[in-house]
């Protein structure tokens, strides 16, 4: 488990939660954006800013941060490790990423918390991996990423920025205590 990172001197933050992937997974998806969406004028999520975005929990006052981390530990901790699979590419205006299967607990949990609340919409756990000014349309096949399981759930904070956003790990946390 990691500190949360100091967030003094900012009022407001935009906060999710999300699972840090494994190495190999994270080598998969790399191999995969070079293979696959090649040079279409977009620019591919670095291999360090690579993740599955689990909830969304938008702006929030940075007096949040230590009661969201205090609930996605409570909620990491009942939470069973999730076993993900790439099933699709999807693109919205402004990113491209990988669909995966369904894995509801934790965000289940971060909801019966208080913490999230889901839209509307079906929520897809994702994971982003190309940004873009003009939709390329693309339509590859899904990565073969095989069974990932990730051990961990993180609070991040989405720092936006000319490049796109950039995101900060506030506190991890182990998956099933």
């Amino acid at each position: 488990m990691t500190s949360p990172a100091n967030v003094a001197g900012r009022e407001h933050l935009r906060l999710f939660c999300g699972l840090p992937l494994p190495d190999e997974a994270l080598d998969r998806l790399v191999a995969w954006q070079q293979a696959e969406l090649g040079d279409v004028g977009a620019r591919p999520v670095s291999r360090d800013q690579l993740h599955v975005t689990l909830a969304f929990l938008g702006r929030r006052d940075a007096g949040e941060v230590a009661a969201v981390a205090a609930a996605l530990r409570d909620a990491a901790a009942a939470a069973e490790p999730p076993l993900l699979q790439a099933v699709r590419y999807r693109e919205t205006r402004s990113v491209g990423m990988v669909v995966l299967a369904e894995e509801a607990e934790l965000a289940e949990r971060l909801e019966a918390l208080g913490v999230f609340e889901r839209e509307r919409r079906p929520w897809l756990p994702h994971v982003t991996v190309l940004r873009f000014r003009e939709r390329p349309r693309l339509d590859p096949p899904p990565p073969d990423l095989g069974p990932v399981v990730p051990s961990d759930a993180a609070l991040y904070n989405s720092v936006l920025r000319s490049t796109g956003a950039q995101y900060e790990v506030l506190e991890s946390v182990a998956l099933g205590g």
